[in-house]
């Protein structure tokens, strides 16, 4: 299926407007590619379907191993991914694709990468590390709530394990891939459900690892802010349900904070 030699291949700049590989690193990229697709149009056309799932941010080296199909760089022969990097890719992006109906193409299938050598590309980012954690697949994605009466909003919070008032500030303005938060330790635990209190706070830290776009997704672009949160504990981890920003205006929401303490829910 994949081009072993460059034959008819040729060098030429990777444009601006391919989003995907504009930038990676390099400059110039070989056509065809290790994809086969034989003109600059089918190329683009092809990567940009590519771009919501790096939005998702599923793995860190996600960009890289499409771009060594769709932009291999231009050098005296092919440079493939090695097989370890699609599966480190392939086991943290197909769980969020099913999410939409897609299942991991035929045309990646990681047996027909080569084993790991040193004439291919390998994983940069460890996956054991517990800096660069892998995000879970999600198939909700969460968002800010928004306008809700105070009876809603403490529905919400019976409904859920836990509550807490937190404040977020993102750190990492220019990363292309991924993006790194950091949570205020002075925290407000309204509700810690079958959790100590003394877990939260670095359960809610695990999350701002592993669910970046769902913490994105709450921020709508901010550098920092205030947010009340509600969610699940799923397999020893936090799931976040609802979120509604702090804000002076969002009056219920105060109001059902402060109501909170001597709130009774329904059974």
């Amino acid at each position: 299926m994949y081009v072993d030699f460059l034959g008819s291949s040729r060098c030429t700049r990777i444009p601006r407007h391919m989003a995907l590989c504009y930038d990676i690193g390099y400059s110039e990229m070989r056509i065809p590619n290790l994809l086969e697709h034989e003109s600059m149009a089918e190329v683009i056309q092809q990567s940009t379907s590519w771009l919501p799932l790096l939005a998702r941010e599923c793995h860190p080296d996600a960009r890289i191993f499409l771009c060594s199909l769709f932009a291999p760089v231009c050098l005296d022969r092919f440079i493939y991914p090695c097989r370890s990097l699609c599966e480190a890719v392939r086991d943290s992006c197909a769980p969020i694709m099913a999410c939409y109906g897609y299942p991991w193409p035929e045309i990646l299938k990681c047996e027909n990468f080569p084993i790991d050598h040193g004439m291919c590309i390998s994983p940069i980012t460890n996956g054991t590390s517990s800096s660069r954690r892998m995000p879970r697949a999600s198939c909700r994605d969460c968002e800010l709530e928004e306008a809700s009466t105070a009876k809603e909003i403490l529905d919400t919070f019976c409904a859920n394990d836990f509550t807490a008032k937190v404040r977020i500030t993102k750190k990492n303005l220019t990363s292309p891939v991924l993006s790194d938060f950091d949570m205020d330790a002075k925290l407000e635990i309204l509700k810690h459900g079958p959790l100590a209190k003394a877990d939260i706070f670095p359960m809610l830290q695990q999350w701002l690892e592993l669910d970046a776009t769902c913490v994105q997704n709450i921020m709508r672009g901010t550098r920092s802010g205030t947010y009340v949160i509600s969610g699940n504990i799923q397999d020893d981890k936090v799931v976040v349900n609802n979120a509604y920003a702090w804000q002076k205006r969002n009056k219920n929401l105060q109001h059902a904070v402060r109501k909170w303490k001597h709130h009774k829910c329904r059974s």
